[in-house]
């Protein structure tokens, strides 16, 4: 019950803070390029929402992840090894990717903040990096299950 209470809730919030974003009205215009665009009023409000959505889910993937693998642990120790292995392996996948990352600043037209050079700029690489990497990995597990089923048959 508490789980759908608390999903119920989330949405409720994140509606009302997006149609706040879309619908709130601007706070002024911008010229970028000869063209002149918007600047919604609650965008601060739209963004630390998500942020605190992000935080949320990887909170609560992290408790499944180390409730999962004690449960394992003592049932299949063997299993929960291969399942910490592959945890590490992200890990590590995730750490390359960070220091392949470029911490120089990231030219954004009409951007005027700080969060676009340093560790901020180095983590929008490293995401972008472990996400191509990621998709080039489902792709190629969808190709190789492919191929394996017709050839099982």
């Amino acid at each position: 019950m508490i789980p759908k209470i608390t999903l119920w809730v989330l949405m409720g919030i994140g509606i009302v803070i997006s149609v706040l974003f879309y619908a709130g009205g601007s706070e002024g215009t911008l010229d970028v390029a000869g063209d002149t665009l918007n600047i919604p009023r609650h965008t601060d409000l739209f963004l630390n929402w998500n942020y605190i959505l992000f935080a949320i889910v990887c909170l609560v993937t992290l408790v499944v992840v180390c409730i999962t693998f004690a449960n394992r642990f003592t049932t299949d120790r063997k299993g929960a090894i291969k399942s910490l292995a592959i945890l590490c392996l992200f890990v590590i996948l995730a750490l390359v990717c960070w220091f392949v990352g470029s911490p120089e600043q990231i030219n954004i037209i009409g951007y005027e903040g700080t969060d676009n050079v340093g560790a901020m700029a180095q983590l929008t690489d490293a995401m972008l990096y472990f996400t191509y990497i990621l998709l080039a990995g489902v792709i190629v597990a969808i190709i190789w299950g492919a191929i394996y089923t017709r050839t099982r048959k």
